[in-house]
């Protein structure tokens, strides 16, 4: 059985998202290679996953690799998908022992092979847990999601499958990549930056936000108590 960690026994948020910002700025400050940034990341987020499955979060959600993230330079965006690929492999094993379904959310199929064999691995490998889902989002973006949503719908109207106005806001939540999935509760950002840099735009409408001036590398267990602390003090309204 998961262990509950103490701080979040009154308010425990079911879904969390995490932007991880600043692995670059961290190894930069240090007179390190981006590489090394990125694989201290990896660390930070072995670390993450395990506390937020001992604090009874539902479902974690990552912001792993955006489709903005195309742009930086060649030698960066393979080490990013050598490193996915790392993780994929090397964590499959702890998952499955902590009961952690994988699933990946985004435009999975425009990776490169090698890192979408690894992933469907681990996705697979991890298919029977029953506890935490962890959500990877790679080449991933909000606006894409709603694109892509939108050409669904309109074909299934097109072909008479679906009628105009049946859609709502939980129709439309059928056709995202989170289907089936709650909204986040709470969004979590690191390295002090104030913006949602196109994660989950629709479905973090109501989710309450937490910044920390802390990069993503020098993430870990405190720091995801002390946020979990901060929501369990608010007062959610939804609006009204």
């Amino acid at each position: 059985m998961i262990e509950r960690a103490a701080v979040v026994e009154t308010a425990v948020p079911r879904h969390v998202a995490v932007i991880m910002d600043g692995n670059r700025r961290w190894a930069r400050e240090r007179g390190l290679t981006s590489k090394e940034g990125h694989r201290a990341g990896g660390e930070a987020l072995h670390a993450t996953v395990s506390a937020a499955a001992r604090a009874g979060i539902d479902i974690l959600t990552v912001y792993a690799f955006s489709e903005e993230n195309w742009r930086r330079g060649e030698r960066e965006v393979g080490a990013l998908m050598n490193l996915v690929r790392y993780f994929a492999m090397r964590e499959a094993r702890p998952l499955q022992a902590a009961n952690v379904r994988v699933r990946a959310i985004g435009r999975i199929g425009d990776l490169p092979p090698i890192t979408k064999t690894a992933l469907d691995a681990l996705v697979d490998a991890t298919e029977s847990c029953t506890g935490m889902l962890l959500n990877l989002a790679l080449n991933y973006g909000a606006r894409g999601e709603l694109g892509d949503a939108m050409r669904a719908i309109a074909h299934d109207v097109r072909d008479g499958r679906l009628d105009p106005a049946a859609i709502d806001d939980e129709l439309l939540s059928e056709y995202l990549y989170t289907r089936g999935l709650p909204d986040p509760d709470l969004l979590i950002r690191t390295g002090g930056e104030l913006r949602v840099s196109n994660f989950l735009l629709y479905q973090i409408a109501y989710a309450e936000l937490w910044s920390t001036p802390a990069h993503w590398p020098d993430f870990g267990p405190t720091l995801l108590d002390e946020a979990l602390s901060d929501y369990a003090r608010r007062r959610r309204r939804f609006g009204t």
